[in-house]
């Protein structure tokens, strides 16, 4: 059962926090590519949204898969809400309001994601056919208002649910109607993870303008580019956001382990039950002070779940997070992972990636964070703009993809997944301005085409 208690050991000392993110070291060898993505799910007979239940719903379309894969299903209650696809640790899973999300397997190269991507996308749209079923490459669903998108029975929504209505605005608008594409990346040490951080954080402004996709909600033009990244401004500022301190000298896992205890906890899980601590400090459950469990203590698995809940642009787990971007098209899926690990994974176009922003402020990092998911790449910056760096950190990225030298059947190196975003730089367009130009010429200001223009 989804949800059920895992033996796992009480935390006994400070060191046990620091290493629940630190044992996620590993060598250069042994550096994968996790990729995951959301899409909207919705009908065409007539447009609307997808229920859980009922012949043509989420759970129908879940069993479907399973029986089309093999993937073991896992349940909350009696509700199936995901598949696992145990052999190579991958999986399907369900947010709020239905949207379909991949937690992919790990890759050792961009050739495997794009495979992998592509292969969940035929078995997915297969099963979902007959369902009239239909996925949706976009930021943020264009029409449909957060009542009026059904909710999946996950126990954890129902706890988040009324506390992003307390602490923010549009806490609920990322829940139901956000989707986003999120690339993993390892890191060899601290110093490495440090590094690798500090480039990611600073740059994931750069990769919202990128990837730009959400510039329409409640049936018209939303005023953004990036409409789910403004949404994330507005959630919760205590576990979301740039990390500032990332950039202070001394910064590592311990300053991470820190801020993570500052932020407030959602849920507990014991017997297979969400607990509700939500606004609850883990400091107070350290000392056995949690008034829902008077007397426990935390163990390293009560920990691991409270770092999963911390929502800011770069999440320090066992490995890094890169959580910027909206979602797109198929290849805007890969094209993201290959912009990270072109940056990342690569000695030199590291070096050169911190040589790019090394000297930007706080505020500059602040600046970027508020102004690009209205501005995107036109976002003015020290006598230039967000695109000039963008290109910048695209050609850097594709270098390093090069130096790489990883080549699929054809013999082509990595550099191939990074062609959406040579479009976008060729262009100097998103492709929320492009969805845009559409929308005031050849739609005739018709919202209902982009769910045949951008369905996957």
């Amino acid at each position: 059962m989804a949800g059920a208690d895992i033996f796992s050991p009480p935390i006994e000392t400070r060191a046990d926090l620091i290493d629940a993110m630190a044992r996620g070291a590993k060598p250069r060898a042994d550096w994968r590519i996790g990729t995951e993505h959301e899409k909207h799910v919705f009908h065409t007979d007539p447009l609307r949204p997808v229920t859980y239940a009922g012949p043509q719903g989420i759970k129908a379309l879940l069993e479907g898969i399973e029986k089309e894969t093999g993937w073991v299903p896992f349940y909350d209650g009696d509700n199936i809400i995901g598949l696992r696809n145990h052999e190579v640790a991958g999986g399907i899973s369900l947010e709020p309001g239905g949207q379909f999300e991949l937690s992919g397997a790990q890759q050792e190269d961009l050739h495997g994601t794009a495979d992998e991507v592509a292969e969940h996308m035929r078995v997915a749209k297969k099963v979902a056919a007959p369902l009239d079923i239909h996925f949706l490459g976009l930021g943020v669903t264009p029409f449909w208002s957060v009542a009026e998108i059904p909710a999946m029975p996950k126990s954890r929504y129902g706890i988040m649910k009324p506390y992003m209505e307390k602490v923010g605005t549009l806490g609920t608008s990322m829940m139901f109607r956000s989707c986003t594409v999120q690339t993993n990346l390892d890191f060899a040490s601290e110093a490495d993870m440090v590094k690798k951080l500090r480039v990611s954080v600073a740059l994931q402004p750069i990769a919202t303008a990128l990837f730009a996709n959400s510039p329409f909600v409640d049936g018209k033009e939303s005023g953004y580019l990036s409409y789910r990244s403004h949404i994330w401004l507005n959630t919760d500022n205590q576990r979301t956001g740039m990390l500032p301190f990332a950039f202070d000298e001394g910064f590592g896992f311990e300053q991470y382990a820190d801020y993570a205890l500052d932020v407030p906890m959602y849920f507990v899980i014991r017997d297979g039950q969400y607990v509700n601590v939500a606004g609850e400090s883990f400091r107070e459950f350290l000392a056995g002070r949690l008034p829902q469990l008077p007397g426990e203590k935390p163990t390293i698995k009560d920990w691991e779940d409270h770092l999963s809940t911390i929502f800011p642009e770069v999440r320090l787990k066992q490995f890094l997070e890169m959580r910027g971007a909206d979602m797109g098209d198929e290849k805007s899926v890969t094209a993201l992972s290959a912009f990270w690990v072109g940056l990342l994974y690569d000695d030199i176009a590291l070096e050169a990636a911190w040589e790019l922003v090394k000297d930007w402020s706080l505020d500059d990092h602040d600046m970027f964070r508020r102004e690009v998911p209205r501005q995107g790449l036109m976002t003015p910056y020290d006598r230039t703009n967000v695109y000039d760096i963008a290109a910048q950190a695209v050609g850097i990225a594709e270098a390093g993809l090069v130096r790489r030298g990883v080549l699929n059947a054809k013999g082509q190196d990595e550099t191939v997944h990074l062609a959406s975003l040579e479009e976008t730089i060729s262009q100097a367009k998103s492709p929320a301005k492009r969805w845009l130009d559409l929308y005031h010429t050849k739609w005739g200001g018709d919202l209902t085409k982009i769910y045949q223009a951008a369905e996957l």
